[in-house]
């Protein structure tokens, strides 16, 4: 059979330790109709698992579609067979003419389960990692839905002795009509998150707000969330790059720039949505998507300068454009520069009109000498 996905692997592995793995699947033939582009990828994660990541468990996954509401329930049905782990599904289409991708993030050396209130337990050693996705309502307006969602989520940390400020690490909103209804996102979570002591004076959480449709038109946004126990205070670490970037309270909105959390083994690092945006949160660059890009760089460098880390530490790139004309050039810059960190390209506008061009990233840096990178 010929071969019709490719797959981006990086990997970060110890002895003994836990390993971990990004993944991004592309569709190689756009022609290929849409059951057989998402049968060809699912039959290629399989392989992928039984294959060269024999071992390894998803424990988040998230499925990109070019037309939610026609290709959901086909993939909904298809995943039945395969539905470890938490995943996402979001209406926001590859940029090379495919109608699906897929980013997982794969672990080898612990235990997961779902728990009894949809949270997705990972479990190592002190530990316990809970994901949560793919949440949303129908209530009447963006700011109404995102209330719940929050209120919901921080009910289900609190079900297993979690608190948003003390546990959440990083939220992901996909908003409908971004341009329309982020600003009612905005206003829940500014209330929502003073309620829960998160602050201009004590911290906020890593984030990224973007387009991004649900199969249902009733439904304005969609969250992904994930949160640690077992963190002493003194393991996670806020990034602020105030050479480059200001404060997001300045212009409203409540998210940290980036957090980075320490363990015995590794530091994880965790970019939130950063676009072309300067320290006084002016747009730099407009109308200039090349430019922008560049700019977009610097500031994800400078933050992770911050904690210690470059881009060979990063394992994986999301980037989000608002204009489809300029997919080829952002593509050929990014392939330029980054040939072999596992990436995927998406329709998704920021939310603010004037970015062209978003990207977020995670990183692994090793803090020991026993260890070594597999990918």
């Amino acid at each position: 059979m010929k071969k019709q996905v490719t797959i981006e692997l990086s990997g970060f592995e110890v002895p003994d330790g836990v390993a971990e793995y990004h993944a991004i699947l592309r569709i190689i033939n756009p022609r290929l109709t849409y059951i057989e582009q998402v049968n060809y990828l699912l039959d290629a994660y399989t392989q992928l698992l039984e294959e060269e990541l024999e071992g390894a468990i998803s424990v988040f996954k998230r499925f990109f579609l070019s037309d939610a509401a026609n290709q959901t329930t086909y993939l909904l049905s298809a995943l039945e067979k395969r539905a470890e782990g938490a995943f996402s599904i979001v209406e926001q289409p590859p940029l090379d003419g495919t109608k699906i991708a897929m980013w997982v993030y794969l672990q080898k050396g612990v235990q997961a389960q779902t728990l009894s209130n949809g949270l997705v337990e990972v479990k190592h050693g002190e530990y316990r990692h809970l994901w949560t996705a793919y949440n949303f309502n129908q209530a009447s307006n963006s700011e109404e839905q995102t209330r719940i969602l929050l209120n919901d989520y921080i009910a289900q940390l609190e079900e297993q002795g979690c608190r948003l400020a003390d546990n959440c690490i990083r939220t992901w909103f996909f908003v409908q009509n971004v341009d329309v209804n982020y600003m009612g996102v905005v206003k829940a979570r500014n209330e929502v998150f003073a309620t829960q002591n998160l602050t201009k004076n004590t911290h906020f959480i890593a984030s990224t707000g973007i387009a991004g449709r649900h199969a249902n038109p009733k439904v304005f946004v969609q969250m992904d969330a994930y949160a640690v126990e077992g963190l002493n205070p003194e393991q996670v670490h806020y990034l602020y790059a105030s050479t480059h970037l200001n404060p997001t309270y300045e212009y409203g909105v409540s998210f940290e720039r980036g957090t980075y959390i320490d363990y015995g083994d590794r530091r994880q690092v965790f970019i939130s949505g950063t676009a072309s945006i300067n320290n006084k949160g002016e747009i730099v660059h407009p109308g200039d998507v090349c430019k922008q890009t560049e700019r977009m760089w610097e500031n994800v460098e400078t933050l992770l300068k911050e904690a210690e880390c470059s881009f060979e530490h990063v394992q994986h790139l999301l980037v989000y454009l608002r204009d489809i004309s300029d997919y080829s050039v952002v593509s050929e810059m990014f392939e330029k520069r980054f040939p072999t960190i596992p990436k995927v390209y998406l329709l998704a506008p920021v939310c603010r009109p004037g970015w062209l061009v978003e990207m977020e990233c995670m990183a692994v840096k090793p803090l020991s000498d026993n260890h070594f990178i597999a990918y």
